[in-house]
């Protein structure tokens, strides 16, 4: 079988790579409009999880109901990713998402897994 390649480098601070803009078209933006969520940044907190150690995740998100969380949208995990984010949510009060495209197969649309 051949190896998966992944690129080295990550993104810039503030760029969006595909699946993240999917997810803010597909999902954010139609709540949005809806009045399922009153407001979302992409990036917009850095959350201290130990010295030198920190999780950024990629939107938060604040509710109709003026809860707040955090959703972080993968294609795949890596490394430290899943940690990081249980860390965060045994450390911080906001609900945190992960979001993953499903597969067309499985219908499309998105697969959400909560953190508490």
């Amino acid at each position: 079988m051949f190896k998966h390649f992944y690129a080295l480098g990550r993104l810039p601070v503030g760029q969006m790579n595909k699946t993240e803009c999917a997810y803010e078209q597909e999902v954010l933006k139609p709540a949005l409009h809806a009045g399922k969520i009153v407001w979302y940044l992409f990036e917009g907190v850095k959350l201290k999880l130990a010295n030198n150690t920190f999780y950024t995740p990629d939107f938060i998100v604040m509710n109709a109901d003026r809860t707040i969380e955090m959703h972080e949208v993968k294609g795949f995990w890596m490394d430290d990713a899943r940690v990081k984010i249980k860390v965060a949510a045994n450390h911080y009060p906001f609900k945190f998402i992960a979001v993953k495209r499903a597969t067309k197969k499985l219908g499309g649309g998105w697969v959400i897994e909560e953190f508490k």
